[in-house]
C-alpha cells in the first residue's frame, strides 16, 4: 500500500498516474478537492489535511508501507508566510511522525532546490549545500529547508527516507498556479524577460526518479533533480514559439524590477490581492543559478532526462488541447 500526499498538485498527480500504470494500490489524501480523472479501482481517496495528526495516523495504520510526501504550499506572497511555514514544516513533521508510528518502510520527501540556498557566487549548487540567511532569496526556501530537517530527524529515529530537490518543474498542470504559470505568461504574450538562469525538469522525470528511488535500497540521501540549466528568456522563447505567440522583447533591469515589486506591494495593501511580483520573485528571476545534477546520475546510472525542448513541445500541445476542449 502506497500513500501520496498532495495528490492534486502537478507532481502528485503524475506520481499517482505512474503508480497506477504499474498496477500498484494507491491511497491519496486531499485537502479540499477530490482528485479528478482517476477512475481506477486501485486508487482510494481520503479527505485529510497534513495538519490533522489523528487523520494522518488513521490513514497510515491501514497498512501503508511507502509514502510519497508531495503536499506543500508554494507562495512568495508575504501575507501567506505563516500558512506556508505551518504546512511545510509542521505538516512534514506530522507526516514523519505518523510514518514512524505506523512502521512505514520508506518515504520519499519532495523538497526543492530553494532549500539548498540559491544565491551562490560563481559556484554550482550541489547537495552538500544548505539554506542560510546569506544564501536565501525566499521564505519558501527557508520553509523547505526546515521541513527537510524534520525528515532528517525521522531518519535519525529509524525512518528509511530519501529527499529530492527538484528545480522548476515543467508540465501541463493548472497554469493559474505553481510552476505551470510560466506557460500562461508566454501564452498571454507577456513582453518582459530577464537574464536569469535556473534549472528546469519535466514532471514525468521527477515522478519517474522518485519511483526508482523508492524501489531501491538508497536511504539517508538527498538529490537535486534538474535536467538542464537554462535562461528564462530561452525558456519563454521556446514556449511562445510552441504556442505561435510573440516572444518577449523587453528586458527587465534590476532597477525596473525593484520599482515594479514596490509598486505591487503598495497596490496589494489596498486591493488585498496577491502581488504579481514580489521582492523574492524579482530576485529569483534576475539570479543566475546553476545546479549540479551529477549525484543522481551516480546512484541511477541508467536514467536519462527528457530534453527541455521535448518537454515544452509536449506540454504546450497538452495545454492547447485543454483550451480547445473548454
Amino acid at each position: 500500500m502506497i500513500l501520496v500526499t498532495g495528490g492534486s498538485g502537478l507532481l502528485g498527480k503524475e506520481i499517482i498516474t505512474q503508480l497506477l500504470a504499474q498496477g500498484k494500490k494507491v491511497t491519496a489524501i486531499y485537502n479540499k478537492t477530490l482528485l479528478p480523472n482517476f477512475n481506477s479501482p486501485n486508487l482510494a481517496q481520503f479527505p485529510c489535511d497534513i495538519l490533522d495528526v489523528v487523520g494522518l495516523d488513521e490513514v497510515m495504520i491501514q497498512g501503508i508501507q511507502q509514502v510519497y510526501h508531495c503536499a506543500a504550499v508554494v507562495t512568495f506572497d508575504p501575507k501567506r508566510k505563516k500558512e506556508m511555514f505551518k504546512i511545510n514544516i509542521e505538516g512534514t513533521a506530522n507526516v514523519v511522525n505518523a510514518a514512524l508510528a505506523a512502521g512505514v518502510t520508506k518515504m520519499v520527501h519532495v523538497s526543492s532546490v530553494a532549500a539548498l540556498g540559491r544565491k551562490r557566487e560563481n559556484e554550482a549548487v550541489n547537495e552538500s549545500m544548505n539554506w542560510t540567511p546569506a544564501t536565501s532569496n525566499s521564505n519558501y526556501g527557508k520553509s523547505k529547508y526546515l521541513g527537510e530537517l524534520e525528515v532528517w530527524r525521522g531518519i535519525g529515529e529509524g525512518l528509511q527516507a530519501v529527499i529530492v530537490n527538484p528545480a522548476i518543474i515543467l508540465g501541463a498542470g493548472d497554469w493559474n498556479g505553481g510552476s505551470s504559470q510560466i506557460f500562461k505568461t508566454a501564452y498571454d504574450e507577456f513582453p518582459w524577460y530577464t537574464d536569469g538562469v535556473t534549472g528546469f525538469v519535466d514532471v514525468k522525470d521527477v515522478a519517474d526518479i522518485m519511483l526508482q528511488l523508492m524501489d531501491n535500497n538508497i536511504t539517508g540521501e538527498r538529490f537535486i533533480i534538474s535536467a538542464e540549466n537554462r535562461g528564462y528568456k530561452e525558456i519563454f522563447n521556446l514556449i511562445a514559439s510552441a504556442f505561435n505567440k510573440k516572444i518577449p522583447y523587453k528586458k527587465v533591469t534590476p532597477l525596473l524590477a525593484k520599482m515594479v515589486w514596490r509598486m505591487e506591494a503598495f497596490k496589494s495593501r489596498f486591493t488585498g490581492k496577491a502581488p504579481l511580483l514580489t521582492k523574492e520573485t524579482a530576485t529569483s528571476a534576475l539570479a543566475k543559478v546553476y545546479f549540479d545534477n551529477s549525484k543522481l546520475k551516480k546512484f541511477l546510472p541508467q536514467f536519462r532526462y527528457r530534453t527541455i525542448e521535448e518537454t515544452i513541445t509536449k506540454t504546450c500541445a497538452a495545454l492547447q488541447q485543454k483550451l480547445n476542449n473548454h
